[in-house]
């Protein structure tokens, strides 16, 4: 019995620390999750479906009208009925029409409608590489505060163990109480940072729970592995982003409608043709009757002008929407340019920062605290040398961000995912 509760605890402790340790989430899953659980692209999907399921009846015909009542018939009862002089007056019609549809009118209508949800897709395809963009943004943010975290706390150990040497030097008189005090200023400055590093990390998190449409406050880990893009070798010019882009291919699927809606309204010119049958019950003595006959509907100039004038707007509207896919283009051609400038400048700073900087500053360090060590130096030395390499080791890491962000960006401009 004792030994059923010993393995119960000890399986209900494994169970709490599972719990306790955060999963890391990698930004694959995060953009999987986006994907497949974002609201927003929920929101199109049922408006594709919708769309789709509309177009089923696209070739479906007007109702047939049916009408009864008499026919001919006087307003004296008397009259009706059929004597020696007279076999009745007036007759009970049952009637039935039906106008056959234009095959090209229908076909027309069945085109359009089967082609409405495409926009809808590449306006979803759009909003997806927006979402991701956003995504990619948030998390890159969080892995670099991550590292800024990381370099913030070994820099305040280093701080810490300054600071009990010092203690202990002080009761010596090996040191001077300013700079006792100048250290622990620069020690509550550095905790100030990591809460407000937490915090900016936590509102991340926040972020890209919310894009995942998931508890807001589930915690996970970074995955602190990223990959720095060469862009150079990526084609640009404006026939690769047509292909690319969604927002341009939802600009030509709706220059394909109004295409379309051109040739309903061209269809609506051509005549319709239908066809009336009546069935007359005579009353009295009168004989049974028909009547069967053909209609027509002909479009005269006074019929068709709403329908010429709806042609010509819809030409002048896609001579609208060619120039803003132009304007399009022409913006993002500039601004992938300028941002891969950017991007190439980025990372070689970051280069020499990480390369070059950060290890002489390192070993400036180093030197001072080992001169400190061995009272040949000055402790105020050894706490600008520090400052020195907490503030280059920092300045790297928002080199860094800035170039993760300006990649996220020619990304989204290139919508590659």
């Amino acid at each position: 019995m004792l030994k059923n509760r010993y393995i119960l605890v000890v399986c209900g402790l494994l169970l709490g620390i599972a719990q306790g340790v955060s999963q890391t989430l990698s930004l694959d899953a995060v953009l999987n999750a986006i994907k497949d659980n974002n609201p927003q692209l929920k929101m199109y999907e049922a408006d594709i479906q919708s769309m789709d399921a509309a177009a089923v009846g696209a070739k479906s015909w007007m109702a047939p009208q049916v009408s009864t009542g008499f026919f001919m018939t006087p307003y004296n009862s008397k009259m009706w009925k059929g004597d020696e002089m007279n076999s009745g007056m007036g007759m009970y019609m049952i009637g039935i029409s039906q106008m056959f549809p234009n095959g090209a009118k229908l076909k027309a209508d069945a085109d359009y409608m089967n082609a409405m949800s495409s926009v809808e897709k590449e306006n979803k395809n759009y909003t997806l590489n927006q979402l991701y963009a956003m995504a990619k943004t948030n998390y890159y943010q969080g892995v670099v505060l991550e590292k800024k975290l990381k370099v913030a706390k070994e820099n305040l150990s280093l701080l810490n163990y300054m600071i009990k040497s010092m203690e202990i030097r002080y009761q010596y008189n090996m040191d001077k109480l300013p700079t006792y005090y100048k250290a622990k200023s620069q020690w509550s400055v550095l905790e100030s940072m990591i809460v407000m590093l937490q915090n900016d990390s936590n509102q991340k998190r926040i972020v890209l729970n919310t894009l995942m449409a998931r508890d807001k406050n589930t915690d996970f880990e970074w995955d602190v592995n990223y990959q720095l893009k060469d862009f150079n070798a990526i084609q640009k010019d404006s026939a690769s982003l047509t292909q690319q882009r969604s927002d341009l291919k939802a600009i030509e699927k709706t220059m394909e409608l109004n295409q379309m809606k051109v040739a309903i309204e061209k269809a609506k010119l051509a005549p319709e043709f239908g066809v009336k049958y009546d069935h007359m019950i005579g009353l009295g003595q009168q004989p049974q009757q028909f009547s069967l006959m053909g209609m027509v509907t002909i479009p005269m100039p006074w019929s068709t002008k709403m329908n010429k004038a709806t042609i010509e707007s819809l030409k002048i509207k896609n001579e609208s929407l060619a120039w803003q896919k132009q304007m399009i283009l022409n913006e993002a051609t500039g601004m992938i340019s300028g941002m891969n400038t950017e991007l190439i400048n980025l990372k070689k700073q970051y280069e020499i920062a990480d390369k070059s900087i950060i290890p002489a500053l390192k070993r400036n360090y180093d030197t001072s605290v080992l001169a400190w060590q061995n009272n040949t130096g000055d402790l105020f030395a050894v706490l600008d040398a520090w400052e020195a390499l907490n503030m280059a080791q920092l300045d790297a890491l928002d080199k860094l961000q800035a170039i993760l962000s300006t990649q996220v960006e020619i990304e989204k401009q290139l919508e590659n995912n």
